[in-house]
């Protein structure tokens, strides 16, 4: 296996992005790593950081389709996947497909919609189908749902159940600019104007060969051991009601091999586990109380420190 491909494929994206957002090279390649491993991402920030630019330009970068859609307490369930309606002309029922027949979907605010529409994200998310009306069709691939939400304001929101935050791969944030950064982005031209000049910077066969081939990634059992001491320190913590899940087990595996592979390995080392352990983890687990983000980080990098690290024999 050719791992110069990976590489190559990450400073492609990397750089594309990284024209729109400044600054924030590890979080794109943190996308990118969600979007290989066919996971989806939450995105917690304050408003005006470039959540949507983000998204906007990594569409636009791998060459897919993109919608939009903005979360609101009287969005319906149809509105997501589509309905069927009555064609006067033809006599029939006619299908319309939602915003969820695309590529690339922004969920913007998910949590200021009802939970009933929430969950209408859940089979779209887990089995990458919709069901309208007792037929089931099949979203094309890629697929990835990128979901925001505010974490300082919760008037008038709906908190993501348990259940739901658990189908997204990594919770991720944005953070503000240094200043010499953000300096240079408000002297610039629009983040617009920027991602209307971008081209596509990858193929889809390019795409298809590594959403495919990572998985041939080496990970030694002493590897896989030591994953799943993390997880079980999550599930062995008195602070914590519930740990991860066997699905966010798999979830870091899956990010560790394609880490691995961004790095220019064709094995996992316990330091892909570290980088990607807090994103993939934190929010999967369920405390007594309200826990924010960077305590829940806090949490998973101790636990990570209390496990022993194997070593080259």
């Amino acid at each position: 296996m050719d791992i110069s491909r990976f590489t190559d494929y990450r400073d492609k994206i990397v750089s594309s992005c990284s024209r729109v957002i400044v600054g924030k090279d590890d979080v794109i390649e943190l996308v990118l790593t969600c979007f290989i491993c066919s996971g989806h991402v939450l995105l917690e920030d304050v408003p005006g950081t470039g959540k949507t630019m983000l998204l906007r330009s990594f569409a636009k970068t791998i060459g897919s389709d993109f919608r939009r859609i903005q979360f609101t307490p009287d969005l319906l369930p149809s509105d997501l996947t589509g309905i069927n309606f009555y064609n006067q002309q033809s006599g029939q029922f006619e299908f319309r497909p939602g915003p969820l027949f695309s590529n690339i979907i922004l969920a913007d605010e998910i949590n200021r919609a009802t939970p009933r529409t929430q969950s209408s994200l859940l089979e779209a998310m887990e089995e990458k189908q919709i069901s309208v009306d007792g037929k089931t069709m099949t979203l094309s691939e890629p697929f990835m749902v990128m979901a925001t939400q505010n974490p300082v304001e919760s008037y008038g929101t709906f908190p993501l159940p348990e259940a739901q935050t658990d189908r997204f791969f990594m919770r991720l944030k944005l953070g503000y600019m240094t200043r010499e950064q953000e300096l240079s982005v408000i002297c610039r031209e629009s983040s617009s104007d920027i991602i209307a000049s971008l081209t596509p910077a990858v193929t889809a066969e390019e795409t298809a060969w590594l959403k495919e081939n990572y998985k041939n990634i080496t990970v030694h059992p002493s590897v896989a051991g030591y994953m799943m001491d993390i997880i079980e320190g999550t599930r062995n913590e008195s602070a914590f009601v519930t740990g991860v899940s066997t699905r966010g087990a798999i979830a870091l595996y899956k990010a560790s091999q394609v880490t691995a592979a961004f790095s220019g390995r064709d094995f996992v080392l316990p330091e892909d586990v570290k980088k990607v352990a807090p994103h993939v983890l934190a929010h999967r687990i369920v405390s007594g109380s309200a826990l924010s983000s960077e305590d829940a980080a806090k949490y998973i990098d101790r636990i990570i420190s209390a496990v022993a690290v194997p070593l080259e024999s």
